[in-house]
């Protein structure tokens, strides 16, 4: 049979190397030596490979440059190598998280391959081999995904992300949001349905919430049923949330999409405090006072603390007699929230060219220059269609202006805390983006409503680890998994006696992983 080497390059950019034999005129990869990052690495794995080579078809492995230091006769080689300053100091910041509580190598290792390289469950074999991990088979990986389920891995994964963040942040501010991941499938099933998608996607989806601190460190996942309405789906994960921890003390924040009057209702019943987007189709009504006395003429940063109605029920008419905005109290105003409004100079710009872009948009489509669609400030009179040219002026008029509802008194959080609070949701946003690109979160491979909740543990998991490591050193994901990668020990071989050769550590790795080590409480504690 005749070996040989073969170099491939792989999607991190390194080059692996295999050693293959050609049977019946195809290529048969025989061993995978590893994947090297440097020439260097490279060097060293052709020479374990040559050696491999050698041993089996009985020749003399090739001498190296040994400095004096070994018999020329010795027999050397190299026999791996393996990216361990990462795997351990991932673990490192697995294990500060108190991850272990979770005593499966095979489930650490999903997350592992998760963070370094997003791929599938088969694929990720392949990307912890050439980090030179213990790699798990197959059928054990199957195994851990049918035990996340059953073993109620989330769970435990939860609450040690709550501990970590009472020890830390503290959870007296919850940010939710939602998001949706789609299925190349051609069918619908229970869980995977069409639904509302801001990508304007036909393809079935299921709906993913996701409750995180005010930095961004998850708490809580969940999945539901891609049509569901993302206002039906903050009062469960919520409500699991208090009921695994006991918490009744805390702020829920939210966007606009949450703004149901069921919704307030409910979190209102359970005594949760709550700040949520308001719509700037409200101002006007909530504004009444503040416009008749002072017009449109606003200074940035202006602040309007008032009332909203809670449902249906309009406001006091005769408030606007008036300059005096009321303050809000649940005893006062049973059928009202609070509301603060804030105009923002930058913000008007930015939503004045919004709405200069749709009006003309709508003059094309009057104009016949585009297809007849629906189109905001196009109006209908009798066959013709024709500009809404008082609803683009009032548009105008409160361009600049963004709500906030809350049932928190004004003596306990003030109008500014409420915006500031509220401004805090760019870091579930900031953990979505890191789920949907760093760590891909959408399952593409999965079919099965079990499969895709596992699935999303892993990558809760991982997003967790990914959040801890950054805010240990400062770095993102990407920087950290690039910095430490390339970074290998090799593991040779002399007169049957085997040695271990670490990397050369440069000081800004070693800051780097002593970060990591230091950072945050320890388990426990």
């Amino acid at each position: 049979m005749s070996l040989r080497l073969r170099k491939v390059p792989t999607a991190s950019g390194a080059t692996a190397v295999q050693i293959v034999t050609k049977r019946h005129g195809k290529l048969t990869v025989i061993d995978h030596l590893g994947s090297a990052h440097t020439p260097a690495q490279l060097a060293a794995l052709e020479e374990a490979g040559r050696e491999k080579i050698n041993d089996s078809t009985g020749q003399l492995a090739l001498d190296l440059d040994t400095g004096g230091n070994v018999s020329t006769t010795s027999r050397r080689r190299v026999k791996g190598s393996a990216s361990r300053l990462l795997i351990d100091t991932i673990r490192t910041a697995y294990d500060r998280l108190g991850f272990d509580v979770v005593d499966d190598e095979a489930f650490f290792q999903l997350v592992l391959a998760r963070l370094v390289e997003p791929t599938s469950k088969t694929d990720s074999i392949r990307v912890l081999d050439e980090l030179g991990a213990d790699t798990k088979h197959r059928s054990t990986f199957t195994r851990c995904l049918q035990r996340i389920n059953s073993d109620a891995y989330q769970e435990t994964i939860a609450g040690k992300c709550f501990d970590y963040s009472v020890a830390t942040t503290g959870i007296s501010l919850i940010l939710y949001d939602v998001t949706t991941l789609y299925f190349e499938a051609e069918k619908e099933d229970r869980l995977r349905k069409v639904g509302y998608s801001k990508e304007r996607r036909v393809d079935p989806q299921i709906v993913v919430g996701l409750l995180v601190d005010r930095t961004g460190f998850p708490l809580e996942i969940g999945c539901f049923e891609g049509n569901k309405a993302e206002t039906f789906t903050m009062i469960p994960i919520v409500k699991d949330f208090q009921n695994r921890h006991g918490v009744t003390d805390m702020v829920i924040v939210a966007d606009a999409g949450m703004l149901s009057a069921a919704n307030l209702k409910e979190l209102d019943d359970a005594e949760l405090r709550f700040i949520v987007g308001s719509r700037q189709t409200k101002a006007p009504n909530d504004l009444a006072t503040f416009f008749t006395w002072n017009g449109t003429n606003t200074d940035d940063g202006q602040l309007v603390d008032t009332l909203t109605p809670r449902a249906t029920v309009a406001l006091d008419k005769n408030r606007t007699l008036t300059r005096a905005e009321p303050v809000w109290s649940p005893v006062k105003h049973p059928k009202a929230w609070r509301a603060v409004w804030q105009y923002r100079r930058k913000r008007a710009v930015r939503d004045r060219e919004t709405l200069n872009l749709q009006r003309n948009r709508a003059m094309r489509i009057i104009d016949g220059e585009s297809k007849p669609k629906a189109a905001r400030f196009v109006k209908t009179k009798g066959s013709t269609k024709v500009f809404d040219e008082s609803s683009y002026d009032k548009a105008m008029g409160l361009a600049g202006w963004k709500g906030y509802v809350t049932n928190i008194e004004a003596k306990v959080m003030t109008a500014r805390e409420v915006v500031s609070s509220y401004h805090d949701l760019w870091h579930v946003e900031q953990s979505f983006r890191m789920s949907k690109t760093d760590l891909r979160a959408r399952p593409i491979f999965h079919r099965t409503r079990d499969a895709i909740e596992a699935h999303l543990t892993v990558v809760f998991t991982a997003l967790a680890v990914a959040r801890f490591m950054q805010e240990a050193t400062g770095l993102s994901l990407k920087k950290v998994i690039t910095t430490l990668r390339p970074l290998r020990e090799f593991v040779g071989e002399i007169d049957g006696h085997e040695l271990v050769f670490p990397p050369e550590v440069p000081p800004n790795v070693a800051e780097l992983i002593s970060s990591v080590e230091s950072f945050g409480p320890r388990p426990g504690h």
